[in-house]
């Protein structure tokens, strides 16, 4: 009867024909990778971007902005020929203002010129209101940031802080490619001696009972310095 290994033996061999020699093991980091080449996935358009969408024409729409408000201010003959947006975004017509001396200022709530313009045209204001004077406040938010607020909030600040009771308007850009029309116009009746483009905030342009554009004056200009101008016009028939 033949014999059996022992059982240490048995074992051994058994362990010895299960262990893999370790240059034909390939190490996890050393394992070879398939070659797969990579397809680029179709470019689709998304869902929302229908066919017709703004969202494909942002460019063409651009232009076509622009190239109204030119036409807008270039057909114009005074600032009575445009129709501009309050602070509600109700349309107003600046013709209301036919016979009236206007004072148009692009305003901002943050800048350093803020306490003084705003407190002198509320003076300006409440002296000639009854002698057919205003003024009509553009928020601009095109020089520092400095009129960043919601149009509604940038009229609680000035009713409530400098008891503004004149006009203001919605909030517009007075330089580059979406300026509005009535500053294009203002700026291409009266151009300053760095160029046409608006400096800073609270730049000032006067104008008289017929929409024309009298003067421009630098945002350091005073408002009261400005009252001698006002009252010229004012008295004039």
């Amino acid at each position: 009867m033949p014999s059996r290994p022992a059982p240490f033996i048995h074992r051994l061999r058994l362990l010895r024909s299960a262990v893999v020699s370790p240059s034909s093991a390939p190490l996890p980091c050393s394992r070879p990778r398939l070659a797969v080449p990579f397809a680029q996935p179709p470019i689709r358009a998304p869902a929302f971007a229908a066919a017709g969408s703004p969202l494909l024409r942002p460019v063409g729409a651009r232009f076509s902005l622009s190239s109204n408000m030119a036409a807008a201010a270039s057909s114009a003959s005074s600032v009575h020929d445009f129709t501009v947006e309050d602070a509600s975004g109700k349309d107003v017509d600046l013709s209301t203002y036919k016979g009236k001396v206007l004072l148009i200022v692009n305003v901002a709530s943050q800048c350093g010129l803020t306490n003084s313009n705003y407190t002198e045209l509320a003076q300006l204001y409440e002296k000639y209101k009854d002698q057919g004077f205003e003024i009509l406040a553009f928020p601009c938010n095109q020089f520092g940031g400095q009129e960043p607020g919601t149009n509604e909030e940038i009229v609680q600040f000035a009713c409530t802080r400098f008891k503004a009771e004149y006009p203001i308007f919605d909030k517009v850009d007075v330089n580059g490619d979406n300026v509005a029309p009535v500053y294009k116009f203002l700026k291409s009746s009266k151009g300053s001696l760095f160029g046409d483009n608006i400096k800073w905030n609270f730049s000032k342009f006067l104008v008289d009972k017929d929409g024309n554009v009298v003067d421009r004056y630098a945002p350091t200009t005073s408002p009261l310095s400005i009252e001698k101008d006002i009252k010229k016009l004012l008295a004039s028939s």
